[in-house]
């Protein structure tokens, strides 16, 4: 298993990133935003939903998991809801549709809730949250997805790792507060990022094949939730709340046996203007921010942090001194490179 680091600039990855999945037959318009949501999340020190991901992607159009030519589409608005067919193309392209007609919808309305069907994955949702705060709203993202994680009481992969983003918007314009979790104990893509750096698990993480757990992150075979019953509960609603109201179920037909195809999402924007005074809301969240800053820290703590800002610092470092990618994810990248044609002088491979 391949150890050690390199590191890269931003726009060497991003453009690294939109090459290959350009090669591997993304539009040149969806291949940018997928780019650009993947660095985002290295940025920000999640190498779990970073380019890691991209020899996936590829394969996920090969096997017609993805389609590349697809456009996302309203099929049905009614006031201030809407559902979105993302018609199974690349993640960044559908969740980015569901996205937008909810802002558009908070902007006319004051709330837009928008559900999207036949989304692919979409990476770190906390982009899309983001992207509801910068525009001086309140954001909810779900998604739903295949079995991945266990549920108690029941063997094997049951329900999914299903994430969840919460952003507001604050007086600090480049502080929002946003909170992006998964419902498993982690995130799927934190054990391929532990596979690929060559590093064992913590215990907790996920369990192998017969449900003992295991630290070796080649053996897992299921996710463990997050907070025991209540990780899986939440997921469980997430699909209620994403797949069932898209007319798209996913894990009733996979536990049945079939294979559902396509993820699925729910954005909800709010337009504070709409219940209060804008600026007071927004001079209330920066209070918030600094009484929980201000409170006397715990022994053995430098610093009280609150969602989402240990990965703006993170970015605001990597954007100076470069990203580190796991030689084993550089490793994949250049093999996929060399099956595609693409020029990996960017990473310069020893």
């Amino acid at each position: 298993m391949a150890t050690g680091t390199l590191t890269l600039t931003p726009d060497a990855l991003r453009g690294l990133a939109e090459r290959l999945l350009a090669a591997g037959g993304f539009r040149p318009e969806d291949a940018r935003k997928a780019a650009d949501l993947l660095v985002w999340a290295n940025l920000r020190g999640v190498e779990s939903h970073g380019v890691l991901r991209i020899p996936r992607y590829v394969e996920m159009v090969q096997l017609g998991m993805i389609d590349p030519g697809a456009i996302p589409k309203v099929i049905r608005e009614n006031g201030t809801v809407a559902l979105v067919d993302a018609a199974l193309a690349p993640g960044a392209t559908g969740m980015e549709s569901v996205t937008l007609k909810a802002m558009e919808l908070a902007a006319r309305s004051g709330a837009g809730v928008c559900v999207g069907r036949n989304v692919t994955h979409a990476g770190a949702i906390g982009y899309f949250a983001h992207k509801i705060a910068a525009a001086g709203m309140i954001g909810i993202v779900m998604t739903a997805s295949k079995p991945l994680m266990a549920y108690p009481g029941a063997r094997g992969e049951t329900v999914s790792s299903n994430p969840l983003a919460i952003s507001a918007p604050s007086a600090d314009a480049d502080a929002p507060i946003v909170l992006d979790m998964s419902t498993a104990a982690v995130a799927l893509g934190q054990v391929l990022a532990a596979r690929d750096a060559g590093r064992a698990i913590p215990e907790g993480w996920g369990v192998d094949g017969d449900g003992r757990a295991t630290t070796d992150p080649a053996q897992v075979k299921a996710l463990l939730p997050m907070a025991g019953a209540k990780g899986a509960g939440l997921s469980l609603m997430i699909e209620v709340l994403c797949s069932l109201l898209a007319g798209n179920p996913i894990l009733a037909p996979a536990l049945a046996g079939e294979d559902p195809q396509g993820f699925n999402g729910l954005v909800v924007a709010l337009d504070p203007a709409a219940f209060t005074d804008r600026e007071g809301f927004l001079a209330h969240v920066h209070a918030l921010v600094q009484a929980v800053q201000a409170a006397p820290r715990a022994a053995g703590a430098d610093r009280v942090l609150l969602p989402g800002e240990r990965g703006r610092r993170t970015a605001e470092k990597r954007s100076h001194s470069g990203i580190p990618l796991a030689r084993g994810t550089a490793t994949k990248l250049a093999e996929l490179a060399g099956r595609l044609g693409v020029d990996m002088a960017a990473i310069p491979l020893n």
